[in-house]
């Protein structure tokens, strides 16, 4: 290829170039299909000739250092069913045209590190691997069902507007990594939604301006690495890991359900969930408005330690309803969140919930969860006795309403930490148990009250004692001298008055003993009650 011609064209072009040539200088798409399905499949086994190959040198001279646009006309790269022979080298650029390439095969692997672009557009294409870390757009960045043989590195780049990447699939690179996104600043949305990725995701410390969604997208670690790693992300609204819908009958798929979570649109379409084979991490995240997981499904490694980490994040709303994970751990260390949506059957069994610190303050169930489940998701995060979790789960059924459901959150919590005591303190905690149940049940107190007031009345009935003071003492009655030693604090004339002897000492004492305590859980039962009036 030499000097360029008064025209701007350099000699030595072939003819497929100086089609691209031309259609560059008017805007106009380059089509080299032939119009064969077989023959135009970018991904297919059929070769593609010289007759529709174009070097990437010259499409680099093109976007570089390209002729004018016609008059009237603006300069585009539009090419589709071209082949791009070597290595298209465009890093550190500044490339002004507008770039769209669809159903295109590259031989070798796209470099743009430090490049800027207004918006690039790659539609289902072959490329071997993508190299653009600290790449700038002005506009978006569009790779939707593009096959990437050898894994993506957008590390620090900055799309201006949207990253479109939907569809795509993608294979890892020699450190096991699919795409490489740590630092990725986008202004707008991120949607990768039906994705493939054969290696991990990594969006360590990513900022998305407006929504990320890897809805109904497949996951893979390779080689021992996590499917998503994502640890300072953040997201100035929601971060979507639930189900796309998929059509069957034209394989198009509607990612947001145009009708709501749940319901099936239209006869024909499936919903096909979120998939992680490998760990996900989310760690010190922060996410707008929600970080939506509904039937998302996590296959984790036990063996290897793996996890759904979400410790620290915070959002105002976690929607926690997908699928059970089997093995691995769900860590909720640290988080903050407003709204807890979940489903009792989303949850790991016991030893698989980690939840130290975990702060939410409502919780919406998605479906029936009764509180015997409730428990149960509690006891699963604590296989060693923590008092945290039954606290924060009582003080927000408590905040709620629901008081009872809240002592009987107390009351578990007491029965757990029974288990940790001495005998002795463990035979102490049985007898409060089945007397006034920690105090959690006051009817139980009352009852008890009640009893004891019944046999202190009947046993004083057969005793005759003796006025400490004749001329002062009251008229004796048993049934008001057994409730005066029950009832602290009150006097009703009768305590006081007489000389007890004997065996009848103990059993005053004894009385008047139980009657703090019972009075005392009573009380506050009945101050609790008073406080949520």
């Amino acid at each position: 290829m030499t000097e360029p011609r008064e025209d701007g064209m350099p000699d030595g072009l072939t003819g497929p170039e100086r089609s691209m040539w031309w259609g560059f200088r008017v805007g106009r798409a380059c089509d080299m299909s032939e119009g064969d399905p077989a023959l135009d499949d970018p991904f297919g086994p059929l070769p593609w000739g010289e007759e529709r190959t174009v070097r990437a040198e010259v499409v680099a001279l093109l976007l570089l250092d390209g002729p004018p646009a016609r008059s009237g006309r603006v300069a585009a790269l539009k090419l589709r069913g071209v082949r791009i022979s070597g290595a298209l080298n465009l890093a550190g650029g500044t490339i002004g045209p507008y770039v769209e390439m669809n159903r295109c095969r590259f031989d070798e692997e796209i470099v743009l590190p430090e490049a800027h672009f207004g918006t690039l557009r790659m539609v289902e294409c072959a490329i071997p691997r993508l190299e653009a870390a600290r790449l700038h757009t002005q506009g978006d960045l569009h790779l939707p069902r593009c096959r990437v043989e050898r894994g993506i590195r957008l590390t620090d780049a900055q799309i201006g507007t949207d990253l479109l990447i939907n569809q795509i699939q993608v294979w890892p690179d020699r450190r096991g990594r699919a795409i490489t996104a740590d630092g990725l600043v986008v202004a707008q949305d991120l949607q990768a939604e039906l994705i493939e990725a054969y290696g991990e995701l990594s969006l360590r410390g990513a900022k998305v301006g407006v929504s990320l969604s890897l809805r109904g997208s497949v996951l893979r670690g390779a080689q021992e690495r996590r499917a998503l790693n994502a640890p300072q992300l953040t997201v100035e609204r929601s971060l979507y890991l639930n189900a796309a819908w998929v059509y069957e009958s034209t394989g198009n798929a509607s990612a947001t359900p145009p009708y709501g979570i749940g319901y099936t649109p239209v006869q024909g379409a499936r919903r096909k969930p979120v998939e992680c084979h490998g760990g996900v991490r989310l760690d010190d995240g922060r996410f707008g408005d929600a970080v939506d997981l509904h039937y998302a499904r996590f296959v984790l490694n036990g063996a290897r330690r793996e996890e759904v980490s979400l410790r620290r994040i915070v959002t105002p709303e976690l929607r926690f309803n997908g699928e059970r994970p089997e093995e691995g751990r769900v860590v909720l260390n640290g988080a903050k969140i407003v709204t807890l949506i979940d489903l009792s059957t989303s949850w790991p069994g016991p030893g698989g919930l980690a939840m130290g610190g975990f702060v939410y303050e409502n919780l919406v169930p998605y479906g029936h969860f009764p509180l015997a489940r409730r428990l149960e998701w509690v006891a699963a995060a604590t296989p060693e006795y923590a008092p945290e979790p039954y606290e924060r789960l009582a003080t927000v059924l408590r905040n709620s309403g629901e008081d009872a459901d809240a002592r009987a959150v107390l009351l578990a919590k007491q029965r757990r930490r029974r288990e940790t005591l001495p005998v002795a303190g463990k035979l102490w905690g049985y007898l409060q148990d089945w007397t006034v149940a920690y105090g959690y049940r006051p009817g139980r107190a009352a009852l008890w009250m009640a009893v004891l007031w019944a046999a202190g009345a009947i046993a004083f009935s057969r005793y005759d004692p003796v006025p400490l003071k004749a001329e002062e003492s009251p008229r004796w009655n048993a049934t008001l001298y057994a409730l005066d030693l029950l009832l602290p604090v009150i006097n009703l004339g009768q305590d006081g008055y007489w000389r007890l002897e004997g065996l009848w000492q103990w059993v005053a004492t004894v009385l008047i003993l139980l009657g703090w305590v019972l009075a005392t859980t009573v009380a506050a039962g009945a101050s609790r009650l008073l406080r949520r009036g």
